[in-house]
């Protein structure tokens, strides 16, 4: 491994090493080294002999305000949130349609919405599953990876190389390397420092073999891209209410990022820790009755395997929920699963081992290390023989008779260990929730997993031992993905507007809504708010059908708009239609029932039962207003960044920018702003720069703002 504290002779390394032609993979999200990436990117693009190829995913920006009053607002924000985080040279040339010729860029995610408009962003979208991206990356000639990596002395060798950890992105990086080296392949490593990633350890540790180039130079650490914590609406958390109603105790939870995923974990800390709140708030959002829902407090615990390690996950950690713990072995995973092992090591576990084959009698020399590494029995224990000894104490190792099993008891350890109650392959999330993993005890890191998106994704590949041990780990699981629109037969799409315009991505949602009929009692649950505004008015997010499909209908399973819950699975053609429609808006329940008539889906006479003709913002709005006065489902559950004028000033930005797409709504606005002005505080016209409206636009757009404040 080599070592550089100097960006440029990195790259002058890297260029001798890899010659004209260059294919780099960089992780996504915050796993990018941001500073690495530019420097290459520049020399190459100066250069303009070499060609550089570039595949990644969820390439990440600093906000920038569309309008003049957003740019302003934004300004102060950024700085104090983002700091010196450094955005990506290739996204602003992509952005602005300026990539020069000898470089491509390749993203099989994209940030949400952001390059519709984007021809050749567009045009270089890679659709694969998420799990596929390492087999893609090397068809396509992957040569160098380059990753941020976090840093911590190694404490058996304080003077030597620190120890490294793939911190928020192991998910694709061990995979590509083993792969590369199975195949022969040769793969430039690049490992670069930043301080501000926390250290995360297990499968995430990163030996020293896996790095051919480390750098730590100046620049090389800066503030991670912290997104701020979204308002969490009405429609939210309707959707997540009836979603934590669905969440059976002692099962697994897939939940993702954004103002959804912190509805469902705060209506699951609801659930536990004010449960007759809870069941009050279901009862009055469910007109078929919520007697089968999943409305208990937790006994057992939940445990987390998901894609992304959010910050809702950590807030579940932190009350208590999330303590479900899973093992590395399958053995004792069965046990676990069985109620066995207890809260504490104990005989009874260690005579259901031996019963059940996974330790033998007498103990071997594997035994006693597994028992070790689980807890089972103390690390100073030694087997000599067919005897164990500790302390000046003997034991015997033949454990065929319940006496010498009884006689162990002093041996026994004080808590499991090597347990862990979440699986994640990435995180991101706001500041405090970098902070609280930097924060974490040895004790709480080790029971959090980051992993190969391969082990979370998938099911198979890996050979039948490791497809059985996800089978025993993950049981009960309730895997909960956002789509954009839902088909009336069931089909999603959530990657797609049309064909032709990539919004996103698929990520890992079809393994999951795949995995979600692969295991037994597991459910694939799809979530969508049951209208979207924009340009083109109000139109509901369930239709009759759609041009791109993400999951195909054979794949229904349940489906969650505000207004109620769908079990689709199992069902026939036309009871599919009548409970979607059920959870549809009622604006355009009529339309969508016709059309489903028209293609003779449904019978002539059925009607809509008139219990579900009342899905209506408003009246869901009265269902939970009660609750979000009591401050059970307040706008920001878990914080935000912004401050109460910072708050104030952005729901009025919405409106005008709602205002600006609708232009009834504008005529109205304009006519209001006319009837006189109104005061508003000097801190929000300096804020957006209209402290000085010397100009006809400026008072103009103050008028509106005063209007809407």
């Amino acid at each position: 491994m080599q070592r550089f504290d100097r960006m440029d002779a990195a790259i002058d390394e890297v260029l001798a090493r890899l010659g004209d032609e260059i294919v780099m993979a960089i992780p996504l999200g915050l796993g990018k080294p941001n500073p690495f990436v530019n420097a290459l990117y520049r020399r190459i693009k100066a250069e303009g002999s070499r060609r550089l190829k570039i595949f990644t995913a969820l390439s990440l920006e600093k906000p920038v305000g569309k309008s003049e009053l957003e740019q302003h607002f934004l300004e102060p924000l950024v700085e104090r949130v983002f700091a010196d985080y450094p955005d990506l040279d290739y996204v602003k040339d992509s952005r602005a349609a300026a990539l020069p010729p000898n470089i491509e860029v390749h993203e099989f995610f994209l940030k949400t919405g952001d390059y519709l408009d984007n021809s050749a962003a567009q045009q270089a979208y890679v659709s694969t599953n998420y799990s596929f991206v390492v087999r893609d990356m090397m068809a396509l000639g992957v040569n160098l990876i380059a990753q941020a990596v976090a840093a911590r002395p190694d404490p058996t060798a304080p003077e030597g190389p620190p120890l490294l950890s793939l911190s928020c992105n192991p998910d694709l990086t061990l995979d590509l390397i083993e792969k590369m080296a199975a195949a022969g392949r040769p793969l430039l490593r690049v490992a670069v420092l930043n301080e501000q990633l926390p250290f995360m350890g297990g499968t995430a540790l990163c030996p020293a073999r896996h790095v051919d180039l480390l750098i730590d130079a100046p620049g090389s650490s800066h503030a991670l891209f912290a997104p701020p914590n979204a308002a969490v609406g009405w429609a939210d958390y309707a959707i997540g209410l009836h979603a934590a109603s669905l969440v059976p105790d002692g099962g697994t939870l897939q939940i993702g990022i954004g103002s959804l995923g912190d509805a469902i974990a705060q209506a699951l800390i609801v659930r536990e820790q004010n449960n007759p709140a809870f069941r009050h708030i279901l009862s009055s959002l469910c007109p078929d009755g919520s007697a089968e829902r999943e409305l208990q407090r937790f006994d057992q615990g939940l445990y987390g395997c998901s894609e992304m390690f959010v910050n809702g996950f950590m807030r579940l950690i932190d009350a208590g929920l999330l303590r479900r713990e899973v093992f590395d072995d399958l053995g004792l995973q069965q046990l676990a699963n069985l109620g066995v092992l207890g809260e504490a090591p104990n005989l009874s576990a260690l005579q259901a081992l031996l019963a059940s084959g996974r330790i033998a009698s007498p103990l071997h020399a594997e035994d006693l290390r597994f028992l070790q590494h689980c807890g089972l029995l103390r690390t100073e224990v030694r087997l000599i023989g067919e005897e164990l000894h500790a302390e000046g104490q003997v034991f015997s190792a033949r454990l065929d008779e319940r006496s010498a099993v009884q006689a162990l008891q002093p041996l026994l350890g004080t808590r499991w260990r090597g347990g862990q109650v979440m699986h994640g392959g990435f995180f991101l999330g706001p500041r405090d929730f970098y902070q609280r993993l930097r924060d974490l005890s040895d004790e709480e890191r080790a029971r959090i997993a980051m992993t190969r998106i391969g082990f979370i994704n998938e099911l198979y590949g890996d050979g039948l031992a490791s497809e059985q041990l996800k089978r025993a780990q993950r049981v009960k699981a309730r895997f909960m993905n956002t789509t954009m629109q839902m088909t009336l037969l069931g089909a999603a799409a959530s990657d797609a507007l049309d064909p032709a315009r990539v919004v996103s991505g698929v990520g890992g949602q079809y393994n999951f809504v795949a995995m979600g009929h692969a295991l037994p009692d597991a459910r694939s649950i799809l979530m969508l708010r049951a209208t979207h505004d924009n340009h083109q008015g109000l139109r509901s997010s369930i239709v009759w059908d759609c041009a791109n499909t993400t999951i195909p209908r054979h794949l229904r399973d349940i489906v969650i708009t505000e207004y109620g819950v769908a079990d689709l699975r199992g069902q026939c053609d036309a009871e599919v239609i009548k409970r979607l429609l059920a959870i549809a808006d009622s604006r355009f329940q009529d339309e969508l029932l016709a059309t489903a008539k028209a293609h003779g889906k449904l019978a002539a006479d059925y009607q809509l039962p008139e219990r579900y003709r009342a899905n209506l913002p408003a009246t869901l709005r009265e269902r939970l207003r009660p609750w979000r006065n009591e401050g059970l489902l307040p706008d920001f559950p878990f914080g935000t960044d912004l401050t109460a004028d910072e708050l104030v000033i952005v729901r009025t930005l919405k409106k005008l920018k709602h205002a600006s797409a609708h232009p009834l709504e504008l005529v109205l606005m304009i006519l209001k702003s006319l009837s006189g002005e109104r005061p508003v505080p000097q801190a929000y016209l300096e804020r957006l720069g209209l402290d000085q409206a010397n100009s006809f636009k400026k008072q103009f757009m103050k008028r509106l703002f005063a209007v809407n404040l």
